[in-house]
């Protein structure tokens, strides 16, 4: 029997850098969640300059799922 993949119950987004060119070598803002099954992760960090989250679009989702999130956005970016 599989059992389901655990979701993300809390998340948190990291630091943004601060503005150029001051923040030109900071570090991007990275994406901390808190799985159903108690395990803590980063799962990517971004450019928020192109990409922007907030941390309930992460709450429920599977780790996969939040990926495909991100790849979204950056299409949707690459494409305006």
């Amino acid at each position: 029997m599989n059992s389901p993949e655990p979701v993300i119950v809390k998340c948190s987004i990291g630091k943004y850098p601060r503005p150029l060119p001051e923040g030109l070598l900071d570090k991007m803002p990275e994406v901390k969640v808190t799985l159903s099954n108690g395990e803590e992760k980063t799962i990517f960090e971004f450019y928020p300059d192109e990409l922007s989250f907030t941390e309930t679009e992460f709450i429920g989702l599977t780790v996969e799922m939040a990926h495909n999130l991100r790849f979204e956005k950056d299409i949707k970016f690459l494409q305006s």
